[in-house]
């Protein structure tokens, strides 16, 4: 079963002369003998890819972003793929949804997904999300 998140509009970070971008967190259920962190990550590119999406400079204008930041409590890194997401925790534009989906989780190391977002300066108006 999916669960999802409403879609949050954010400020862009970096890059400002460009559109706000939609943001949004689903959680899915995975059978992990069928699929692993890695393959779930090359299906999110290849989603990104038919969709047109380029790799340019990060933070700056794009058509879509899939990123996997969790897999249950794993923690692991390689070339390919850093779980949880090594930037999620510095977003609150993925913590406030990831909240909504999931108020009780908590985040390998991190702590609850309240505490990590007690830690930054963010502000959310209906819908819309800025941050420091």
């Amino acid at each position: 079963m999916a669960r999802r998140s409403a879609v949050y509009l954010t400020e862009p970070q970096g890059e400002k002369d460009q559109e706000w971008f939609a943001n949004q967190v689903v959680g899915l259920e995975i059978d992990p003998v069928i699929w692993s962190p890695e393959g779930v990550m090359s299906t999110l590119l290849a989603i990104e890819a038919q969709l047109g999406r380029e790799r340019g400079e990060p933070g700056g204008p794009r058509v879509i972003d899939l990123d996997l930041l969790l897999w249950d409590d794993l923690v692991m890194q390689s070339d390919f793929l850093t779980l949880p997401h090594p930037r999620m925790l510095k977003r609150a534009f993925v913590l406030v949804p990831l909240r909504e989906i999931a108020p009780d989780l908590v985040l390998p190391g991190a702590g609850s997904v309240e505490q990590c977002l007690a830690a930054l300066d963010y502000r959310v108006e209906g819908q819309r999300i800025w941050q420091d």
